[in-house]
């Protein structure tokens, strides 16, 4: 008995039907409602619609998107590129562990990177005298922050993989230096740069903690206008209005993002090429410009976190993170923090298991590559083109009541549900090549010697896969611990997140809660820190087994 009778139609459709119920509950019908809700609500015709396109609220929010997006994405490769070339292509002593601090960052909740520049830039941080609170300029040097580590690895690797021959080529034939790079490296790297910036532009497009708590009452982008919309003016149609003017904005940028990486994996040659040198004392001065900047980015804003997170009125101490164990005022929290961070790691905990229990289903069905496959890679994936906070607007607008008998109007279930809808693509993403890989042999030979399907997948699949399910349970858990798009729609007032509870701390004044709010951020980045350290060694250990 072969091992592919777990590919039957009838036994492959009946065990896809866990991951396709799931979503169609949480994810296909929400989405579905904010469609419908957009395009017509209560007999409301095609006019109230274009109205809300035509505000100049919304004109606003989309060229601030544009332009925070755009900015956001020409800072990244600027500092990226050179940044790639001195960490990717030099070969230099202590260059691993530079490696790994400098893609710290783009691990951190936005919640904890809108704090740090917070901390920065407020009006009692360090460089509080630049008038960066609540501008532009502040936004997107978080976005820089945050998305850096993206070109980083894109054109860092390609970089490093590049042949260096057509350059010494180059400089044979007299090119100088700068000549060389503009019309032989250039070139070669651009679909790199294309794919990375076609990424970050996406990436930036979508920050929604970033813009919420670093824009204030200033700056508003699509995403936090959908927010207000429902949080402030109560207009739930406008916010739907808004999400699929989102969902088109998102497609575009997938769509440009999909094209990029195309033509970057076409231009990448099968050949794999060590095109890194050693560095030389020529190379010693750019090595260090690069290094100073690219610590000044990263350090500042996590220093002045953790420095405003210790300021008292009495000078430094600890007490903010005592505080963090007391009951705040009820205005301001309902519960302590310590009871914010217990929800985060019980909803956490809930939603890895979910996506992770999934995903490996989801992963299993996808070893093989027909057609049926390929639907439901296709549906698992969707999530991946729509923005947390529509995620979050259509969970709140349909799953406000009894769903097949259970009352779901406020329910705690709600977060992890939403956070296992975000998690569920970039877990099977971790898990399908791991499973792909998996000799079928291996498993021919098992089914021919009597084992069963169930058997087959216990003593061959289960054994080659324990370690990437590992991998994509860290990252799912570190995912759910920091989600604020999302769970700022569904999480209850009286049990918070701890994401949610820090923007609540952030938007009340005193130094009490502020400071709270600071030692919260440092606390949920050290959470996410350890467990993505856990991650990347676990990915480590996974590639040197397969």
């Amino acid at each position: 008995m072969r091992a592919a009778r777990l590919h039957h139609p009838l036994s492959w459709w009946a065990l896809a039907a866990l991951p396709l119920a799931f979503l169609g509950l949480f994810f296909l019908w929400p989405l579905g409602t904010v469609l419908a809700r957009g395009l017509t609500d209560a007999g409301v015709d095609l006019a109230g619609m274009i109205e809300i396109l035509t505000s100049p609220r919304t004109a606003d929010a989309v060229v601030t998107t544009l332009l925070l997006a755009t900015a956001g994405t020409v800072g990244s490769v600027v500092i990226g590129v050179p940044a790639a070339y001195a960490l990717y292509r030099l070969r230099w002593r202590g260059q691993a562990t530079v490696r790994a601090l400098a893609v710290v960052p783009f691990v951190l909740p936005t919640i904890v990177v809108a704090s740090a520049f917070t901390a920065l830039f407020g009006r009692s941080g360090g460089l509080g005298f630049l008038g960066l609170d609540q501008s532009m300029v502040g936004i997107v040097l978080a976005l820089v922050f945050y998305n850096v580590a993206v070109v980083l690895r894109v054109v860092g690797g390609a970089w490093a993989a590049l042949d260096p021959a057509p350059t010494e080529a180059a400089r044979t034939l007299g090119a100088d230096p700068r000549r060389a790079f503009l019309h032989v490296t250039l070139p070669a790297l651009a679909p790199a740069i294309g794919s990375a910036a076609a990424v970050v532009f996406l990436f930036c497009a979508t920050s929604f903690g970033v813009v919420l708590v670093l824009g204030g009452t200033r700056i508003n982008t699509i995403e936090t206008e959908i927010y207000l919309q429902v949080a402030q003016f109560l207009d739930l149609r406008a916010a739907a209005v808004l999400s699929i003017l989102q969902l088109l904005f998102v497609g575009i940028a997938l769509a440009v993002a999909a094209w990029a990486r195309r033509r970057r994996d076409r231009s990448s040659t099968m050949r794999r090429v060590d095109g890194t040198r050693l560095a030389t004392r020529g190379d010693a001065g750019a090595i260090a410009v690069i290094l100073v900047v690219l610590a000044l980015l990263v350090s500042a804003p996590l220093v002045a976190l953790v420095e405003r997170s210790l300021r008292t009125t009495d000078g430094h101490g600890v007490d903010h993170y005592v505080a963090l164990f007391g009951q705040p005022g009820r205005a301001v929290l309902p519960v302590p923090v310590w009871a914010a961070a217990v929800n985060s790691l019980a909803a956490a905990t809930v939603a890895a298991a979910v996506a992770t229990g999934l995903g490996l289903i989801v992963a299993s069905l996808l070893m093989r590559r027909t057609g049926r496959s390929a639907i439901l890679d296709s549906v698992v994936m969707l999530p991946l083109g729509v923005s947390a906070v529509i995620v979050g607007l259509g969970m709140l607008l349909t799953l406000n009541r009894s769903v097949l008998g259970v009352d779901l109007r406020g329910s705690w279930w709600l977060v992890p549900m939403a956070q296992a809808v975000i998690a569920l693509p970039l877990v099977v993403r971790t898990l399908v090549p791991s499973a792909r890989a998996i000799p079928a042999p291996m498993r021919d030979a098992a089914s021919t010697l009597g084992a069963s399907p169930w058997q087959v997948w216990r003593l061959v699949d289960w054994p080659l896969l324990r370690r990437p399910f590992g991998l994509a349970l860290g990252f799912a858990f570190a995912i759910s611990l920091g989600e604020f798009g999302a769970t700022t729609f569904v999480a209850r007032p009286d049990q918070p997140t701890l994401p949610t509870a820090i923007y609540r701390l952030l938007g009340r004044p005193g130094i009490e809660n502020v400071g709270m709010a600071f030692a919260a951020a440092v606390v949920l980045a050290l959470m996410t820190a350890s467990v993505m350290m856990v991650s990347e060694r676990m990915r480590t250990t996974v590639g040197s087994d397969l």
